[in-house]
């Protein structure tokens, strides 16, 4: 009988202890920084069916600040349709699987008595290649094995993650040959580890906001599955300060966008694995184009940071939608859009930033 945790065919991308894994046949193609990060890691239609709950009116989540907070919120809402990657999405993939290891990990009371353990493949057997001298010249994981991770899930997540899985598993050498085949691919893998350092933070801090057993966590967790198994929310009333700060647009008048791009480059730092951004060392701000409200629709400006020990310059662009900033643009990978933090955008919406 087929273990019904086992991954299927191309279900080769998993996380280690750690936090993610090199894919080799990147390596062989030259992609030295390409990482693919899924595992044992459509948007759902709004219906008439979407159901309600009495307790809404005390229940609370707390995502501000986190790196995924606006993701975060519309899952707990059940705000399904602003979600802007559907389930078979990488980034989906990676924050079940890390939210389902934070929980066993830092909420392990918690768990039922029905609980299951959370596997990971591993190599069993690599295959390596050498040239005529002897010397190594690739080395790629031919054979997978299952083992487990002493940490637990409730089972009914974990087999919606599996669902996932196995639909992300099926479609992964079109993913994978999409990545590679990407003019941008050494860009996009660089970004997905930034994010997946950025899930990593928000993971070491979700459960200090919200307690184990809170009502609120209980509430993200059924939406979260609802929306691995494409099924309607549970939905909640009203909007999500997100959607409506993007509705309403960015404040006009004069702004402190020196402030402004300190602090989204700072966030931004935070997820950077070599280069160590140097706070407060923003100069140069430009601000053109404008709207004809006045805003900004580009924001160029020079910072410093040290790398190796040694200090250099660079410049980032900051691109706004509707007066808010959109996506982020460093020197080093100018073509890579990074999303900035939400909470800082949300503050920025309701003139924290606003010059007296």
């Amino acid at each position: 009988m087929r273990n019904p945790y086992k991954p299927r065919l191309f279900s080769l991308f998993h996380f280690h202890p750690t936090w993610m894994v090199y894919y080799d046949r990147f390596l062989l193609l030259g992609l030295g920084f390409a990482f693919v990060i899924t595992t044992s890691f459509i948007k759902a239609p709004i219906d008439k069916s979407e159901r309600f709950d009495v307790e809404e009116q005390s229940m609370m989540f707390d995502t501000d600040g986190l790196y995924y907070a606006e993701f975060f919120d519309y899952i707990y809402r059940g705000h399904f349709e602003n979600i802007e990657f559907e389930r078979e999405n990488l980034q989906f993939l990676m924050i079940f699987e890390q939210y389902l290891r934070a929980f066993g990990r830092q909420c392990p009371t918690y768990l039922p008595a029905n609980k299951v353990e959370i596997m990971k493949s591993v190599c069993a057997t690599e295959e390596v290649t050498t040239n005529g001298y002897g010397m190594e010249t690739s080395r790629v994981c031919i054979k997978w094995k299952l083992v487990g991770t002493r940490l637990y899930a409730r089972p009914d997540l974990y087999n919606a993650k599996l669902e996932v899985e196995n639909i992300q598993s099926a479609d992964a050498l079109r993913t994978t040959i999409a990545m590679i085949t990407d003019p941008n691919a050494m860009g996009n893998s660089v970004d997905l580890m930034h994010k997946a350092k950025g899930l990593k933070n928000d993971m070491a801090q979700i459960f200090e906001l919200n307690s184990c057993n809170s009502t609120g966590i209980k509430r993200f967790e059924e939406n979260l599955k609802l929306f691995a198994l494409n099924k309607p929310a549970i939905r909640m009333p009203g909007s999500s300060k997100y959607t409506v700060m993007k509705k309403s647009g960015g404040p006009s008048g004069s702004q402190d966008f020196m402030k402004l791009v300190d602090d989204l480059v700072a966030n931004q730092a935070k997820t950077w694995s070599f280069n160590r951004y140097e706070p407060g060392s923003i100069s140069g701000v430009i601000v053109r184009p404008t709207d004809t409200k006045g805003r900004p629709v580009t924001v160029k400006a020079n910072y410093s940071y040290k790398g190796f020990g040694n200090s250099s310059n660079g410049w980032v662009k900051i691109a706004f939608t509707n007066g808010l900033p959109k996506c982020i643009y460093f020197f080093d990978f100018p073509n890579n859009c990074k999303t900035p933090s939400s909470s800082i955008v949300a503050s920025y919406a309701q003139g924290d930033y606003r010059k007296e």
